[in-house]
């Protein structure tokens, strides 16, 4: 891509992946054809799609829409190939246990971004009544009947909830969730089970309170807009100027990136289903700690690391949720940042301007930001390994180019 040009216009966000991800593995727990809307059309879908095949389930695909039968389910295994690709392989786990009383699951892969343990899965299944051993590079779970019990999460883990709920959702009694993650893709996911038949109080807050039901049934649901690729955008308007307009979002689900944009020297417009950023004056140090929802999330560190490294000042960004994260700022140093790594501290010294550079992709994140600071460095950024982005962002080159962007893949 070849920076100096700004981006200006509108885009349209697909469904939000985290969820939709979820709501795919969600459907294991109703015999019958589920049919889930504004579907993006990224590499993780397809991976989940051949997780669900390969556990016996067909799924159609028409556009933006998925119809998944799960009238048979031929097996309960998610096997290492496909879960290694994309740690969301790991939410069948649940509702495999909810839909045959067992699961064999491999040990998840997905973006190297830290440490993400899988023990308050492990551990909030054993107390709904499940017995679960690991061994040769897999978790084997199995229960003669799933039983509602209080517990609480030692920390708000967005895996740890969905998978805890998913089973919930059909065990025997009551169960409730303490310290639940809180983030819209949970309360997406608790209305998709609502809407088959569950029974779930408080998603969305602290405290989830399921009652479970006997069975579920098939049903139809569209998924939220995409926060983090709405995000993404705004940055790329606040990093050249805009304005760029979001359509397919909801403000509330990005309050505090919407404050830091602010704080960053952004000027910033909502209507109920878009967000506009304009930046004319230059950008604003700015300090962003990552925290679980509603706080500022780990998904957006990295595009605010391009953005405050062309600020005038200094910024902290304080990493609290993966200790990985910061493995952009290798490659943005190429580009001309000044970043320095302090253990969970990043220094950010702004610079006048960035330099085109050949840059790699180490995840999906910090790859749509090394492609959001090479639209803004002077001459021309190659950004290699760029499959990464490819799994959370749908045409991310073409709506980028829409905007005014000069950025095309490379031919191989």
């Amino acid at each position: 891509m070849n920076g100096g040009g700004g981006l200006a216009g509108t885009v349209r966000v697909e469904g939000a992946k985290n969820s939709a991800l979820k709501l795919m593995a969600a459907s294991i727990l109703a015999p019958g054809v589920t049919r889930i809307s504004n579907v993006p059309d990224i590499s993780d879908m397809h991976t989940m799609r051949r997780v669900l095949e390969g556990l016996g389930a067909r799924v159609d695909r028409t556009d933006h829409t998925l119809a998944i039968d799960t009238t048979e389910l031929a097996s309960d295994k998610a096997p290492y190939e496909l879960v290694a690709r994309m740690r969301a392989s790991i939410s069948v786990l649940g509702p495999l246990l909810g839909r045959t009383g067992h699961a064999r699951v491999a040990m998840p892969g997905g973006c190297n971004i830290g440490s993400r343990k899988i023990d308050l899965h492990i551990r909030g299944l054993e107390e709904l009544g499940v017995e679960i051993s690991m061994g040769h590079g897999y978790i084997e779970a199995t229960t003669a009947g799933l039983i509602g019990a209080p517990l609480t999460l030692d920390f708000p883990s967005v895996g740890a909830t969905e998978n805890i709920l998913m089973a919930a959702v059909v065990a025997e009694g009551t169960t409730t969730i303490e310290n639940a993650a809180r983030e819209p893709e949970i309360q997406d996911l608790a209305d998709f089970l609502v809407s088959m038949g569950g029974r779930i109080e408080g998603a969305g807050t602290p405290t989830i309170s399921i009652e479970g039901v006997r069975e579920l049934s098939p049903t139809d649901h569209a998924v939220i807009g995409d926060r983090i690729e709405a995000g993404t955008f705004l940055v790329g308007g606040a990093l050249t100027g805009g304005p760029v307009t979001v359509e397919g979002i909801d403000p509330a689900y990005l309050d505090m990136v919407l404050t830091k944009l602010e704080q960053a020297g952004a000027e910033v417009g909502t209507t109920p289903e878009s967000v506009t950023v304009t930046r004319t004056g230059p950008v604003s140090p700015a300090d962003v700690a990552t925290l679980p929802y509603p706080g500022f999330p780990t998904d957006m560190q990295p595009q605010f690391m391009a953005l405050l490294s062309i600020a005038e000042g200094n910024s902290v960004i304080t990493e609290n949720v993966f200790e990985n994260r910061f493995i952009v700022a290798d490659e943005l140093n190429r580009m001309g940042a000044r970043v320095t790594i302090e253990s969970h501290h990043a220094l950010i010294r702004g610079v006048d301007e960035l330099s085109g550079a050949p840059v790699r992709c180490p995840d999906l994140r910090a790859g749509a930001a090394l492609v959001l600071a090479g639209l803004v460095a002077e001459g021309t950024t190659t950004v290699t390994e760029a499959h990464h982005v490819e799994r959370g962002y749908e045409r991310f080159d073409e709506k980028l180019s829409a905007l005014g962007g000069d950025v095309a893949y490379a031919e191989s």
